[in-house]
């Protein structure tokens, strides 16, 4: 079927073109607070798409990177959009292009951000470009290429759930997993801040007289951590601490960042409403708290929708050579908020890659035509 079909067949000979703009991508330093260097990943992206004739338009962002919407035109009967969805930012710090620079060796590319995604956002920009050239799209197709993932998506998200809600079905290019298998089930995550103020004092002279915020951050530390119930796949984790004055000052003030997650929608109630019971509670005499939702992912879960798309995707693999099957990760993704719309939704259909978010990262290169090409082959069969 491969090379019966146009889009996969023009793809066939598009890896060294994928390699070079991953490249170009990969040597931008475009962490999530670093909304110049985004922009510069996205502006790449826009020029190939103009170069290709599929039109694009800017949704601006001013704290984070803007968003870049990309439209190729369906020939089928159908007017909701299949997206193609990935984000552009990093967890590098600026600096980090230029320390480790792209570069293959043994068949495996490296640098910052080359799976997790730069190489999904070429994946997707390629599948549109093969449905331009070659006609046959059964829907309109839809890149989006958004800006804040990493952080939990604060600016991005409305974004991301009204373009879902509108569409038939969702691949987002996160990368594959090591085993070529794609996520077909994520956990949900809130990311909170903890602050304890205290009272601050001379922890000589007269430290009777302080209220000491460490003191209680630790006794919460302790509360909270303790929530995890990994049979459950509830994880609690205080992953981040500071605080203080002085070593000789009793600490009026501490803080501290927790990490949740969770695998079906209704533990997040539960989950949230013990965490803010220790919040509200105090060990220490005088001290407060206060504690602040600073980003949140929901969990994708694989409904009837879900499942039936990954048939459609396994067959289109399976017309490649591949055999692929579905896996549940713990982190998560954009796909969580398309999901929760009501759209189905499949992740990590990206080049295969492994060790995100570490100076191992990695993608394997031969993985970035067939995983294209099955993308084209499943969006073909979505009539």
């Amino acid at each position: 079927m491969t090379a019966q079909h146009p889009a996969a067949a023009w793809l066939g000979d598009k890896q060294g073109a994928m390699l070079a703009l991953i490249e170009e991508l990969v040597n931008i330093d475009s962490g999530s607070y670093d909304k110049p260097g985004v922009d510069a990943v996205g502006e790449r992206l826009r020029r190939f798409l103009n170069e290709q004739g599929i039109p694009t338009v800017t949704i601006p962002n001013q704290r984070h990177g803007d968003v870049l919407k990309a439209q190729v035109a369906g020939g089928g009967g159908s007017n909701k959009p299949i997206v193609l969805m990935g984000h552009r930012d990093t967890v590098f710090p600026k600096g980090e292009a230029g320390r480790r620079p792209f570069r293959v060796e043994n068949g495996r590319a490296y640098g910052p951000g080359v799976c997790d995604m730069k190489g999904g956002l070429v994946l997707n920009a390629f599948v549109l470009a093969a449905y331009q050239h070659c006609g046959g799209a059964p829907a309109p197709l839809v890149g989006l290429f958004t800006s804040d993932e990493e952080i939990g998506s604060p600016d991005c998200r409305p974004v991301i759930e009204e373009t879902a809600r509108d569409a038939r079905a969702v691949f987002n290019s996160e990368p594959g997993r090591p085993s070529g298998n794609i996520v077909t089930g994520r956990k949900g995550g809130v990311f909170m801040a903890l602050e304890t103020y205290g009272k601050a004092a001379h922890s000589g002279g007269n430290y009777a007289e302080g209220r000491s915020a460490i003191l209680e951050l630790a006794h919460k530390t302790i509360a909270l951590q303790a929530l995890t119930d990994l049979e459950r796949g509830i994880t609690v984790n205080v992953g981040l601490v500071s605080g203080g004055q002085s070593v000789n000052t009793v600490a009026p003030h501490a803080e501290a960042q927790i990490d949740l997650r969770y695998i079906r929608p209704e533990d997040r109630a539960e989950a949230m409403s013990r965490i803010e019971a220790i919040v509200a509670g105090s060990t220490v005499a005088g001290v407060t708290a206060r504690l602040e939702i600073r980003g949140e992912f929901h969990p994708l879960v694989q409904d009837e929708g879900g499942r039936a798309l990954f048939d459609v995707y396994r067959d289109a693999m399976a017309g490649v050579g591949l055999a692929v099957e579905g896996e549940f990760a713990g982190g998560c993704a954009d796909s969580g908020f398309t999901a929760s719309v009501g759209c189905p939704t499949l992740c990590a259909v990206g080049p295969v890659g492994g060790n995100a978010h570490s100076p191992e990262e990695w993608l394997a290169v031969d993985s970035l035509v067939p995983r294209a090409q099955g993308m084209a082959l499943a969006i073909a069969a979505l009539r």
